[in-house]
């Protein structure tokens, strides 16, 4: 009998510490497929930083570090220029990445380190307890902003795939989702594309991805996944907003729609 669907082998059989529903395993899983089929698990270097995702070198059969919350960009530079023949990417959220990592993050990619991100967005703080974060919703509940967030206190959420797009230096910058099946394979391609560009040591490479929090968000997993489709992606428009083969005039802040910029 074929097997037609089987473990990645760069994953490990280690029983998930995720929340039911969390969709951080999704994106695990194309990461480690990704890994699989470029054939590329023995020079890949991960690094994990504080967050949902601080225990990802459990779930990974390739080398890992950890890094301070925020400083994974700083780790993945070092390991990068040191030794350039390794395939390095980082794996953060968006309170450690748009938060404490803002500056380290925007200077990794205004530099050029010729490293990926894996930038998992679900607007909220997942492991500390749901509070509100730089990417949370105007008008999102969290345990931080029991009537809101309003703007006209916290600001608005930043949009972190825009403001790395506007930078001159060369990059791809895309952002995904994966509350359907077609956007997750949609994502597969986005972070393909990204560790291919990183191999052929042409640019900073950045993949951002809209996932679910049930747990803090409150809603139920299937719930949650038409929550994020209703309410994230009008605010987090998907697409390519930066693409070294790209015009850089036809990208910027308005993303490139995906059935243009990743055709099959």
């Amino acid at each position: 009998m074929t097997a037609l669907f089987t473990r990645p082998l760069a994953m490990t059989e280690t029983i998930t510490h995720y929340c039911p529903g969390c969709t951080h395993g999704v994106i695990h899983r194309l990461v480690a497929e990704v890994i699989d089929e470029l054939g590329i698990a023995e020079r890949t270097v991960g690094v994990g930083p504080v967050g949902c995702s601080v225990l990802i070198y459990n779930y990974f059969a390739v080398d890992f570090q950890e890094a301070p919350h925020g400083r994974a960009p700083a780790l993945a530079t070092g390991a990068k220029r040191a030794r350039p023949d390794l395939v390095v990417f980082t794996y953060q959220g968006d309170g450690d990445l748009a938060s404490i990592g803002t500056n380290e993050i925007i200077h990794a990619a205004n530099r050029g380190e010729k490293f990926t991100t894996v930038f998992v967005n679900n607007a909220i703080y997942g492991m500390t307890g749901g509070q509100m974060a730089p990417t949370t919703l105007p008008g999102q509940v969290t345990t931080t902003s029991p009537r809101g967030r309003d703007v006209n206190t916290a600001g608005y959420p930043m949009r972190m795939s825009e403001l790395l797009s506007t930078l001159r230096t060369p990059g791809y910058v895309v952002r995904t989702s994966v509350h359907s099946p077609q956007m997750i394979v949609q994502t597969k391609k986005a972070i393909r594309r990204a560790f291919e560009l990183q191999m052929a040591n042409r640019c900073y490479t950045f993949v951002e991805v809209l996932s679910t929090c049930p747990t803090n968000w409150g809603i139920p997993p299937v719930k949650s996944l038409k929550w994020l489709q209703d309410n994230m992606i009008p605010y987090y428009p998907l697409g390519v907003f930066k693409d070294p083969d790209i015009d850089a005039s036809l990208t910027g802040q308005t993303p490139r729609p995906w059935r243009e910029s990743h055709a099959d």
